[in-house]
């Protein structure tokens, strides 16, 4: 009897495991890739978090600018649609990587996280917009 109600369990708490568990919405991609997608003509939103100061250097065409360091990020990151696709960059991918956690938790469905960030980008030889 103690043996049926322990697997009786034991198979709950995998069908439980199972129903909470969702793949990740966020794929680290090389700068090229990231550059690939943007010119598929796909509507793609490029998020920048790093600095305005760093930004004002130089950024990725059309990226959107939200710093990682201000008060109310996470709450520049709620008003964000969940559903659009995006692609997500720093400097370093730090900043970005911190990002990727707060956007799966907020249940985000499409984000390619440039590994390497903005300094990848440059590496390979890819242009900035000023």
């Amino acid at each position: 009897m103690r043996r049926r109600r322990a697997l009786a369990v034991a198979v709950m708490l995998i069908a439980l495991a199972g129903c909470g568990s969702s793949t990740s919405a966020i794929e680290l991609v090389t700068a090229q890739e990231a550059a690939a997608t943007l010119q598929d003509n796909t509507p793609e939103i490029v998020l920048d978090v790093r600095t305005p100061e760093e930004f004002a250097e130089g950024h990725i065409a059309g990226a959107v600018n939200v710093d990682y360091y201000a008060a109310d990020f996470s709450s520049q990151l709620e008003a964000l649609d969940p559903d659009a696709s995006y692609v997500l960059y720093c400097r370093s991918g730090n900043r970005s990587a911190e990002t990727a956690k707060l956007m799966t938790d907020l249940e985000f469905t499409s984000v390619d996280e440039i590994d390497g960030g903005i300094l990848a980008w440059l590496d390979a030889g890819l242009p900035l917009a000023r």
